[in-house]
């Protein structure tokens, strides 16, 4: 027999997974990952941490604040948006200093392949960012907001194993 805490717990992972979908299919279309969404999912923390016991406040706020420094240098630089930052940022409260790492080689990673998708799909951008050892200014933005949304899916829902940090 499931739980209430269970249930809770279970429904705060389909929410955020839900919501991060949401801000991926609008960084898709519109480049721009809605504020509602990044709000929405710092509420659903808060349910989730007051649900699950060995959620660490204090590791869930240390991973928020490294993603956010780093996603703040990256702004900075023209490398993400301010909407990535946010996500990425309230996205790490559910990863904790314990699987932060996991959390960006999640992103890492699904930021590549859609790169390389990208890519794929226009192999004449490709060629001139080659040659132009990416200086040429294509245009070219990537939707880094499906990578984040993918990384913290795949974190909420691959097994973990429980660390208390």
């Amino acid at each position: 027999m499931i739980t209430a805490i269970e249930w809770i717990h279970q429904a705060t992972i389909a929410l955020v997974c839900i919501v991060l979908t949401i801000a991926a299919i609008s960084d898709v279309r519109r480049r721009r990952i809605p504020n509602w969404t990044v709000l929405v999912i710092a509420v659903l923390f808060g349910a989730w941490a007051s649900g699950e016991p060995s959620v660490s406040l204090v590791s869930s706020l240390g991973a928020a604040l490294v993603i956010f420094l780093i996603s703040c240098g990256l702004y900075y630089f023209g490398v993400v948006g301010a909407g990535d930052s946010k996500l990425a940022t309230v996205t790490a409260l559910f990863a904790g200093l314990a699987h932060l790492l996991q959390f960006i080689f999640y992103m890492s990673l699904a930021g590549g392949l859609i790169v390389i998708c990208m890519l794929a799909v226009q192999p004449t951008k490709a060629l001139v960012i080659l040659q132009t050892r990416g200086r040429g200014g294509m245009g070219i933005s990537v939707p880094y907001g499906v990578a984040i949304a993918a990384a913290g899916a795949l974190l909420l829902l691959l097994p973990q194993p429980r660390l208390l940090i």
